[in-house]
Formats: C-alpha cells, structure tokens, sequence
C-alpha cells in the first residue's frame, strides 16, 4: 500500500509519500512545494497540481490522504485553504486515487498519541518511525509525513491487520497506539 499524504497550503504544501509493506513502512518522496505570497493564487494553485502530480506520477500511490479544512477566525484565509484543497482533491480524483480526510487532532493522536501534541513533537516521533535518515525535515513535510502515516495506521485499524513488528507468539490483534507502545517501550522518550 503507498499512500500520499498532503498538508495543503496557498503559499506551502507538503507531501509525504509511506509506502507500507510486509518490510515495513519506507518514505518514498516527501517535500513542500513553496511559493511566494506575491504570486496570484490562480497561479500557486497551478503550481501545486503540477508538483503533487509529479509526485504521484513518479510514486504510484493507492490513495491521497489529506487534513480537513481548518477554520479560524479569519474566512479568507479559510476560503484561499479551500480552493487549495478543492485543487488537491480534483488532482486525486483526475488520477483514480480515492481520497481520505483526517482532522489534525486525529493525525497528532494517531501519530503522537495525544491530539494536542506540537509539530515538534509530531516530527520527533515520525524521525522514530520511518527511517528518514536523520535529515531535518519542514513542518510542512513532515506534517504530510503524519497524515499519510494516520492513514495507514487507520486502515491497518479497519482492515484488522497487526503491527509487523509485533512479538512472536502473540496472536492478538492490535488495538491502537497504546498497544503498540506497549510492544515497543523504546519509542517513548
């Protein structure tokens, strides 16, 4: 299963591409596509479908996975987020991948393990989990490393698959972050 995460944004967009096998999970891309604010939002819209659909030409992915809109006090800036995530999501649909929505709690939680956890420690914990190479990594790209990482620890959840790296012997099948945890003591700092 490869699966492309995007952390949408006007002036940044990050990418993450996991692919999940029995190995394991590898990161296959991950990026941001970084823009000017003084370019006009028809033109950084264009320029965000041709470079996530670079992306996914180059990577296969199965499906895209994507943060639900966020709405703050200011509805420009949730409108410019909209058609942003109105290209993202055309772009999916034009290339036959089917498209999951998850709320940024729910990634930091699926990630982290707790809803409000910071960036810092979102990107702590994907440098823990994916064999990133020890390269520093934008926000930007590694909040779309964390959606596409929710997404297949959501499926594995609904597909009943376990953890690869579960013990031998035990045939239980994982319930969620805890129990992995649980399995691996050494991830927690």
């Amino acid at each position: 299963m490869i699966v492309i995460g995007v952390d949408p944004g006007s002036r940044n967009t990050g990418y993450g591409v996991i692919s999940e096998s029995d190995a394991g999970c590898s990161v296959l891309a991950c990026g941001v596509i970084r823009m000017k604010g003084s370019i006009p939002l028809a033109e950084r819209i264009g320029i965000i479908w041709r470079g996530l659909e670079e992306v996914v030409e180059a990577t296969k992915p199965d499906c895209l996975a994507i943060e639900t809109a966020f709405v703050g006090r200011n509805v420009r800036s949730a409108l410019i987020l909209g058609q942003v995530r109105g290209a993202v999501i055309a772009l999916a649909a034009r290339s036959g991948l089917p498209v999951r929505e998850y709320a940024p709690g729910e990634v930091k939680a699926s990630v982290t393990g707790s809803g409000s956890a910071g960036k810092a420690q979102v990107a702590s914990m994907l440098a823990r989990l994916l064999p990133l190479g020890g390269k520093p990594m934008p926000p930007d790209a590694s909040d779309a490393l964390g959606i596409a990482l929710c997404d297949l620890s959501r499926s594995r959840s609904a597909t009943g698959r376990v953890f690869r790296s579960a013990p031998a012997g035990r045939s239980r099948k994982k319930q969620g972050w805890s129990d992995f945890i649980g399995d691996h003591p050494e991830l927690v700092a």
